[in-house]
């Protein structure tokens, strides 16, 4: 499931202040324009235009995920996507919507695939969501969780591989991202994480298969 050990929430604070004064002043104008330009929904009176319950995935039921859990931005204008990182959440849909609405768990992913193939969108894609335990990969994927566990192969169903190959199919078209391994990834191959998931029983010639005829 997903995780913010390594991610957290960026603030206009010293850091910023620092790169937009006194760092300008230091020659490095060009870099604190580009931390500010990442920092835009943090200042007064600039907030992107959206659409309540608005999907990005037809046919996704919308179900919002605590705001402590993702970061606003303006993906993929402001941080480009490139990876599609796949979770199993170790436990039932339920529960799994459950942790991603409690702004305690600092954790929440794009969607959640049920083993029956229904798809729910807790954060839209263009907002960075806490998910993969690095920041790097949170701001350049999206995350997609899946119902089940790890070592029961029989929750990985037809219903879940086909819902979940359509939904990647679509975020690999919107931003030109190659279906193959080096951009579908699971959570254990992002650097720095110490989760296992999508496990030994998640069959990834099968997926990218599907992703491919999708």
């Amino acid at each position: 499931m997903g995780d913010a050990k390594s991610d957290g929430d960026r603030r206009i604070g010293r850091r910023a202040l620092l790169l937009g004064g006194a760092a300008a002043a230091a020659g490095t104008a060009v870099l604190a324009r580009d931390e500010l330009a990442h920092l835009w929904w943090r200042l007064p009176g600039v907030e992107k235009e959206r659409v309540a319950g608005a999907v990005d995935f037809r046919g996704a039921q919308w179900v919002a995920a605590s705001t402590a859990n993702y970061r606003l931005a303006d993906r993929p204008d402001d941080y480009p996507i490139d990876r599609v990182v796949v979770h199993v959440t170790q436990g039932s849909y339920r529960s799994a919507v459950k942790v991603f609405q409690d702004p305690g768990h600092k954790a929440a992913a794009h969607y959640i695939v049920r083993q029956d193939g229904h798809v729910t969108q807790l954060i839209r894609e263009l907002d960075v969501a806490f998910h993969a335990g690095n920041r790097e990969y949170n701001e350049r994927s999206v995350g997609i969780e899946h119902e089940g566990f790890v070592d029961r192969p029989g929750d990985f169903t037809a219903a879940m591989y086909a819902a979940s190959a359509r939904l990647t199919a679509g975020i690999c078209r919107r931003y030109g991202i190659p279906v193959d391994r080096e951009h579908i990834i699971g959570h254990a191959e992002v650097p720095g994480t110490d989760h296992t998931d999508p496990g030994p029983h998640w069959n990834w010639g099968r997926y990218l298969a599907l992703v491919r005829r999708a």
